[in-house]
């Protein structure tokens, strides 16, 4: 654990969203299958701080984000954000939607990888977090949707317009982000929104089971490699290279790259300490 943490404890209890830690693996449920857990306010905070939060302790290896029920996630929550977005001011409106942008930044900022477990409907906010996650496993009844044109508001909602076209190109993310037609589990696969496909029901299991590698793997380099990933979408090449030099040089200093090379003429598996 970080000794930076800050000064507020850890929160051991989530209102709206369930948590559980198992050695370094965080499993981050979506829980209103009534719902086809729709996203409300206090979901959204709690994604947003939980982030950080983990963030900071550097406790959790890798997180596994899905959904309880039919689906992973329809989105946000009609009748209570927006009825509620309805009849609020521009300032709480700004706030809101910087709100669940935060939730994206968290997700991409994180220092461990983030897998989504998908099934049913990733719809809205829900494809949004799905797209931030790092790793894509769905089932066949997996289905994204980027409706946000479909209730008059912009496709590049909550970091969808700068995601999207890394991830499948622009081609494909225009198409998808201006008609808001549903992306089935095959075509996703196909243009690259999905990491892993799996049989129906699978997900979950095969989330986890992804998780559970990355968390006893070399956690540093992960973070790391996640970290140049995500800062050298906008860079030019020659920044690219010269942040990838700096980076390999403090990691050469770390216990892992020794143990690697004591595993190796020890001919034995490395024990990874992700530092």
């Amino acid at each position: 654990m970080s000794p930076f943490t800050g000064s507020a404890r850890s929160t051991d209890d989530w209102h709206h969203i369930g948590v559980e830690r198992d050695d370094g693996v965080v499993t981050v449920t979506l829980n209103r299958p009534e719902r086809l857990n729709a996203l409300t306010f206090g979901a959204y905070a709690d994604l947003r701080d939980l982030l950080a939060e983990l963030s900071r302790e550097r406790s959790a290896r890798a997180l596994v984000l899905g959904g309880t029920g039919r689906s992973f996630c329809s989105g946000g929550d009609v009748e209570e954000i927006i009825g509620a977005t309805l009849s609020s001011d521009t300032a709480e409106l700004l706030d809101f939607n910087r709100m669940t942008g935060q939730v994206v930044r968290a997700i991409r900022e994180a220092p461990f990888p983030v897998v989504a477990a998908l099934h049913g409907a990733a719809a809205g906010a829900g494809a949004v977090l799905a797209l931030a996650a790092d790793f894509r496993v769905a089932d066949p009844s997996t289905r994204f949707s980027f409706l946000f044109t479909r209730v008059g508001l912009s496709g590049g909602d909550m970091g969808a317009a700068y995601l999207l076209p890394r991830v499948v190109g622009l081609g494909h993310a225009t198409r998808i982000l201006m008609l808001g037609d549903a992306v089935t589990a095959d075509e996703a696969e196909r243009i690259g929104l999905v990491s892993q496909s799996v049989k129906d029901g699978e997900a979950d299991d095969a989330a986890r089971a992804l998780a559970r590698r990355l968390a006893d793997g070399p956690a540093l380099a992960h973070a790391q490699t996640k970290a140049l990933l995500t800062a050298e979408l906008d860079l030019p090449l020659s920044a690219a290279v010269e942040m990838d030099a700096a980076t390999q040089a403090l990691l050469m200093h770390s216990d892992d790259y020794a143990e690697f090379h004591a595993a190796f003429t020890g001919k034995r598996a490395p024990v990874w300490q992700g530092r």
